[in-house]
Order: C-alpha cells, then structure tokens, then sequence
C-alpha cells in the first residue's frame, strides 16, 4: 500500500512513497496523483522524489513525473530524483529522461544538489 508523504529537508520538499517496495502501476495512478501534483506546488519550487521504495513504475508514472517537472520548471524550480532502482534507472535512460532529470544515489544528495543549485 502506497503512503505517501512530503518532508521538508534543508528547504526542499521530498515526496517519499512510504515502506516499500512498491509497484506503480496504472491502477495505483489514481491515488498519487493528486499528492504528486501538490507536492510540484512546493515553496519554494525545489522537489526531490525518493524512488528508493519503487522498484517499477509504467508509463502513466512517467507522464506525472514530467506533469511535475514542468510545473516546478515553470516557477524556476529545481527537480532531481533519488534513489532510483536498476530498472527504472533502464528506464528513463531509454526515454533519455536520464539527460531531462537528475538523479542521486540517495535524498541526502539530491536535496544537497537541489538546494546548491540555487
């Protein structure tokens, strides 16, 4: 089950998925995307998605991830993902996401990264 929430961390809003490890398919998309969304209205516009408990995500996750990404990207926001597993990382670098999207080993980095971009 899919729990998520958003921490402030150093100034940057991280949205965590909860204990995992999850599986977003399209049926759980339902029930992220207005959380997902409300965190791209982060004040100021600097966002960090833990994707260490997501061992797999489809393309719907995709859309919403860049549905986020372009709404911090239009406030001058600051987006990266963290945590990213093998198979997702395959992922984005096969939708050249990889080269849209920073991505970190760990939050601690990725909220160090968007936080020094300022």
């Amino acid at each position: 089950m899919l729990t998520p929430q958003i921490e402030l961390h150093d100034g940057v809003a991280v949205f965590q998925f909860g204990p995992g490890p999850h599986t977003i398919h399209e049926a759980s998309m339902a029930e992220l995307t207005d959380s997902m969304l409300a965190a791209s209205d982060a004040d100021p516009p600097n966002l960090v998605v833990d994707l260490s408990q997501v061992e797999f995500f489809g393309s719907s996750f995709i859309e919403l991830l860049f549905r986020m990404w372009k709404r911090l990207n239009e406030r001058s926001g600051r987006f990266a993902l963290a945590g990213v597993s093998p198979y997702c990382e395959e992922v984005l670098t096969v939708t050249n996401l990889d080269k849209l999207w920073q991505t970190f080993e760990t939050t601690e980095e990725a909220v160090a990264a968007v936080r020094d971009a300022e």
